[in-house]
């Protein structure tokens, strides 16, 4: 079945065919019917992009997302462009053809001596600032040099526009005229790299830059000769060696020769004097000869058809099929057409705005409300609301007040002031709404391509300039509506100057307007804007304001994308966050404290033995001084876990050893002379009077005793005696410093004994008080000395307890002392 030449029994597609298939329905042509079957919700533009060596995702719902580019996924290097491929990436870039029969081409009088020395000095390799009042012909000049230098330089001409662009701005617009790089924006040094070898005649045409920003542009591009046309006002470069060319106004005699090209006939004796007078009036700027022979094409129109350029309604305005008949229009031999006063010549914008077509005034109160950017044509019939408003630009540009601006056109040299003073700003505010709410349609259609949004920016970011500061209501709700639409456009086409502007803007909107969620996004499309180009301070700020926003409105995603953005630039910046800090979301803020031995940055483990620190005494654990990682402070948040590990299983491992240690020194000590405990100065005497005083190891004068102790020791434990062993190898201090005398005056121990091993209870055969306070013994006596067990002048320490858990930690309860008193009341009953 041919599906183009079909057969006449195919045509019916309700009927059954010959093989006895229904046929499919034909679906409805009637578009304006209600469809009730399930709707295809509109795609979301997600377009990725490569800066340097970051990937880039431009997501219009949550913010743009940032990462490294992954390992073997990186760009195509970037391919240098053919002759043929310059030349239509140039048609490209041009305005757009007006509506209309094409105006006539205009000679350039009295520029050839400039043109000359312009085109020598470009080829000797110079630079050349180009300097001349708005509306001395610069344009027109740039465009014959640009012709003749076509075949000078290997890359042949580029023509790039200054009109606010940066320097930056004009270096990656000649990557991109010379480089062939879809997707890919070339970071700083790759940047400077690649437009180093460009070798190419630039023109810029209303350059705005200069000083030490104009140096840079021209030391980065070595083998490009610049031809930069400028105001007067605009300072040139310190070390750039340029050539000054000042451009003046017309004799008298080309003005009177370029006023007949555009009237396209000989001037009359009167209009001869008109000129002349204009002439000395505009210090010959051929801009203002060109109006004012639109001004004589008008009049001459006027003269020669009234009935048809003239009715009550306008000139050159076609009548409507049901309007009223217009009135008898005065004959041609009665219709004089004065000339224009010599004021009117001068500042010919409102005379000229006067005899054009609705459209084209409406056309030119949006201009005028944007700042002088005219919108494209095809924006036309929706703004002006005229289906045939996309001829108005054709009338505008015949009657010059408009000039070309790279990729668009604007109000020509001082035409803005005229029409100003006309009253055409005074709907300014509403216009410039009415087109934001425009092109924040537009912008956001799926069917708009980014580079078109781009070549539609300079319009765009006016009229977002204009809402910003003004007072009328909803204005800046409008602004943050169109930031938002069309700055995602904007990043998508590289367009990243305008993509600044309007995110800034839109951030200040959202500000005035209250729109706290807004706001936010426009931070973090900043901050992300700031890493990609490769400024960490800024962005780090603005993400931060970001996140902290996102927090507030409990937006999870949006702060999730700004958390790996802010990581990423930490990682770039060198600077790592500690691993506790920071928290995310809804998480609490805990704080905590690096102890003696974690590394910074590190987070403590908990500890291997919980003891209760009420009345715990200096450890003998002395801290290890910090190893080489822990006192790098810059070190790898990645290597904090294993350092982690590491300072914790280092820290348990010197504390079993000590705790090991600690129990071989009581075993050995309690396994040289197990019946020998010796009472210590530590141990109190009983006040008993029935018991003589000292102990049996020293008498009265101090020296050791030679007979039998009088009362005998007894070997068995008494069956009232506490059974609780003593956790610590030192007394109490609380235990010493009581009076420690039991009810029968028999002294007490300061250490529980074993249940398993005898207690021996030693008297003195006199009654001596010494009763005295003794503090514990430090750590290092305790881990030094060994008991000894012969009596000496000096008492021995007491041996550490075997089921003692630390070197020298205290007693875990201060009720020891009232178990060795209840131990000495049994004994006397047992």
């Amino acid at each position: 079945m041919d599906p183009t030449h079909r057969a006449p029994d195919e045509y019916g597609q309700g009927h059954d065919r010959s093989g006895g298939e229904p046929g499919h329905r034909r679906p409805s042509r009637d578009s304006g019917g209600a469809d009730f079957g399930p709707q295809t919700p509109q795609q979301v533009r997600v377009v990725q992009l490569t800066a340097g060596d970051l990937l880039l995702t431009v997501n219009p719902v949550d913010g743009s997302e940032v990462e490294a580019i992954p390992p073997g996924s990186g760009p195509d290097a970037p391919v240098r462009r053919t002759s043929a491929e310059r030349a239509d990436h140039e048609r490209a870039g041009a305005p757009p053809v007006p509506a209309g029969p094409p105006a006539p081409q205009l000679p350039l009088l009295e520029r050839q001596e400039e043109r000359e020395r312009l085109v020598r000095l470009l080829a000797r390799g110079r630079s050349v600032r180009l300097t001349g009042q708005p509306g001395s012909g610069r344009t027109a000049l740039l465009d014959a040099v640009a012709s003749d230098c076509a075949d000078l330089a290997p890359d042949g001409v580029v023509r790039l526009n200054g009109r606010g662009r940066t320097g930056a701005d004009l270096l990656h617009a000649l990557f991109d005229a010379v480089y062939k790089a879809p997707g890919h924006r070339p970071d700083r040094d790759e940047l400077l790299a690649l437009v180093r070898g460009i070798g190419a005649v630039v023109t810029v045409d209303d350059l705005e830059i200069g000083g030490a920003a104009l140096d840079e542009l021209l030391a980065a591009t070595p083998e490009c000769a610049f031809l930069l046309a400028a105001t007067t006002d605009t300072t040139p470069g310190v070390d750039g060696h340029l050539e000054e060319v000042l451009l003046a106004g017309l004799g008298r005699g080309a003005s009177l020769a370029l006023l007949e090209k555009v009237v396209e006939r000989p001037l009359t004796e009167e209009e001869r004097n008109w000129a002349g007078d204009l002439w000395f009036e505009s210090e010959g700027l051929p801009l203002r000869f060109v109006q004012a022979g639109s001004l004589l094409v008008q009049r001459d129109r006027l003269s020669a058809a009234p009935e048809e350029a003239f009715d009550e309604y306008d000139y050159f305005e076609p009548r409507a099929d049901d309007a009223p008949p217009p009135p008898a229009a005065p004959s041609a031999d009665g219709l004089d057409v004065p000339l224009p006063s010599l004021g009117e010549g001068a500042a010919p914008a409102e005379l000229l705005a006067s005899r054009l077509s609705e459209a084209a005034r409406a056309t030119l109160r949006f201009a005028v409300a944007l700042g002088g950017e005219v919108p494209h044509q095809a924006h036309l019939p929706a703004l002006v609301g005229d289906t045939h408003a996309d001829a108005a630009l054709g009338e505008l540009a015949g009657c010059h007040l408009l000039s070309p601006a790279g990729p668009r056109y604007r109000l020509a040299a001082g035409v803005l002031a005229q029409l100003v003073a006309a009253g055409y700003e005074d709907e300014a505010d509403a216009h410039a709404r009415t087109a934001a709410q425009h092109y924040a349609w537009w912008s956001s259609h799926p069917s708009v391509t980014p580079q078109r949004a781009v070549a539609e920016a300079d319009a765009i970011v006016a009229s977002l300039a204009r809402l910003v500061p003004g007072d009328e209501a909803g204005a800046a709700s409008a602004a943050v509506l169109l930031a938002r639409s069309a700055s995602p456009a904007f990043a998508a086409g590289l367009g990243w100057g305008a993509w600044e502007r309007a995110l800034r803007i839109g951030q200040e909107a959202a500000r005035i307007a209250g729109e706290v969620a807004e706001e936010a996004y426009f931070h973090h499309e900043l901050g992300v804007l700031a890493l990609c180009t490769g400024n960490p301070d800024r962005a780090r700020t603005e993400l931060e304001t970001s996140i902290g926003m996102r927090g507030v409105l409990a937006d999870k995603s949006g702060a999730v994308a700004g958390r790996r953005a802010l990581a990423l630039v930490a990682d770039r910046s060198g600077d790592f966050a500690p691993l506790g800090g920071a928290p995310s979301g809804d998480e609490a803020t805990v704080v905590r404290q690096d102890l003696p031995g974690t590394p910074q940055g590190g987070i403590p483990g908990a500890p291997l033995f919980l003891r209760n620190t009420a009345e715990e005494e200096p450890t003998v654990i002395s801290s290890l001084p910090p190893g080489p990682a822990a006192r790098n402070v810059s070190g790898r948040a990645v290597l904090g876990g294993a350092r982690r590990n590491l300072a914790a299983a280092g820290a348990g491992a010197l504390l079993i050893a000590v705790l090991g240690t600690v129990v071989t020194l009581g075993v050995t000590s309690d396994g040289d002379e197990p019946d020998s405990r010796n009472v210590t100065t530590e141990q109190t005497a009983t006040e008993d009077p029935a018991d003589d005083g000292l102990p049996t190891d020293e008498t009265d004068d101090g020296s050791s005793p030679t007979g039998p102790a009088t009362d005998e020791t007894s070997a068995t434990p008494s069956t009232s005696d506490p059974a609780s062993p003593s956790t610590s190898g030192s007394p109490s201090p609380s235990a010493s410093s009581s009076s420690g005398t039991s009810p029968t005056g028999e002294p007490t121990d300061g250490e529980s004994s074993t249940p398993g091993e005898p207690t021996p209870t030693k008297t003195s055969p006199r009654p001596t008080k010494t009763e005295t306070e003794s503090p514990s013994p430090t750590p290092s006596e305790s881990e030094s000395e060994s008991p000894d067990p012969t009596p000496t002048d000096e008492p021995p320490e007491p041996p550490p307890a075997e089921n003692s858990s630390s070197a020298s930690g205290p007693v875990e309860s201060a009720s020891a002392p009232v178990e060795s008193a209840s131990a000495s009341e049994s004994d006397p009953a047992a």
